[in-house]
């Protein structure tokens, strides 16, 4: 058996500065780990030296990428802000559009995998404003900066590269043709390399997966993503709170896993209703909104919802934006 190479022990090799990217970067250590990174993949997965070699003779390290990766929305605005970018008027009249467009599709797809269609429409109004962006960076060079030039996170993204070379392979893509987002995410579901190869599913049953031009297989596969994930059919999502007395809990500095029960958040002051058992998992949500702090109450598919993009900024927007189109939805072709 090939001995595995552990790159990632390389990461201790990488130097660069997050906070001033315009420091020249050490090609020679970048050098070293790209040829051991080689090394990993011809050894581990049987590609060709040569091949991977002019592959990456023909990459890029983006400047753009590390800036951007280093100032996340999600991080640097406050959630009265964020929540501006994504509910607006238009993507819920494009959302509501879309979803009559392809209700036959969304329904059935909907139905087989109990996920539901407002989240489904919401999830690609935010990932991809409904198919129209899905971003103008080569996945390859992203990639590339990341796991070669970016420390804080090498070892993630050493992985999706690796996956991505893997995925290329596997649905014979050219990996040069592949723009995305400055991440690496792909596609209108706007996947990782990694979520691509475990979560992507052949809805239209051509034999390929394919997260650009077949929508049976792009909300398909939204819908797998959610459902191994753990979401519950026809389960609540978030509940408003209100807290009277103070509470000693930092605005936006929230956990998103479910390290609370609706029992504990009881007891601890929060008033809310719901008919879940007080022993069902639950998180707090406290967030600066417009007219001061918002408390919320996230439940299961609130968590599932994270597991897409690890912010709750992200889920919150995701939920309204869904309540929205939903309501514009129903009341626009009196489907309820």
């Amino acid at each position: 058996m090939l001995k595995k190479i552990k790159y990632f022990s390389l990461l201790g090799l990488l130097f660069f500065s997050i906070t001033c990217f315009s420091q020249e970067l050490d090609l020679n250590i970048i050098n070293e780990s790209k040829n051991n990174f080689i090394t990993f993949m011809v050894e581990n997965h049987t590609f060709d030296r040569d091949s991977l070699e002019n592959l990456f003779d023909n990459t890029e390290i983006l400047y753009g990428v590390l800036e951007s990766i280093s100032n996340p929305a999600e991080r640097v605005i406050p959630w009265y802000e964020y929540k501006d970018i994504f509910l607006t008027d238009r993507r819920i009249e494009l959302g509501v559009e879309f979803w009559i467009n392809n209700y036959d599709l969304v329904s059935s797809i909907s139905e087989e995998y109990g996920i539901a269609a407002e989240i489904i429409v919401s999830i690609l109004g935010i990932e991809t404003y409904y198919g129209r962006y899905t971003g103008n960076y080569s996945v390859l060079d992203s990639l590339y900066t990341l796991a070669f030039a970016y420390p804080p996170r090498s070892q993630f993204f050493l992985r999706e590269l690796e996956n991505f070379l893997l995925l290329t392979r596997e649905e014979g893509i050219d990996p040069f043709l592949i723009n995305g987002s400055y991440a690496g995410a792909m596609g209108n579901s706007q996947f990782i390399s990694s979520s691509y190869r475990a979560y992507a599913v052949d809805g239209d049953g051509d034999g390929k997966r394919d997260l650009w031009k077949s929508w049976p297989d792009i909300i398909s596969s939204i819908c797998n993503y959610f459902l191994i994930h753990g979401w519950k059919k026809d389960a609540p999502i978030l509940q408003r709170a209100s807290f009277p007395d103070a509470i000693d809990v930092e605005i936006e500095g929230n956990s998103i896993n479910l390290n609370h029960t609706i029992g504990s958040l009881i007891a601890k002051g929060f008033v809310f209703s719901s008919d879940l058992a007080l022993d069902s998992p639950a998180t707090s949500v406290v967030l600066n909104g417009e007219e001061g702090v918002e408390y919320w109450v996230g439940f299961n598919n609130f968590y599932v919802i994270t597991r897409y993009n690890r912010s709750e900024k992200y889920a919150m927007a995701a939920y309204q934006l869904a309540e929205q189109i939903r309501y514009n939805f129903e009341l626009t072709t009196n489907k309820q």
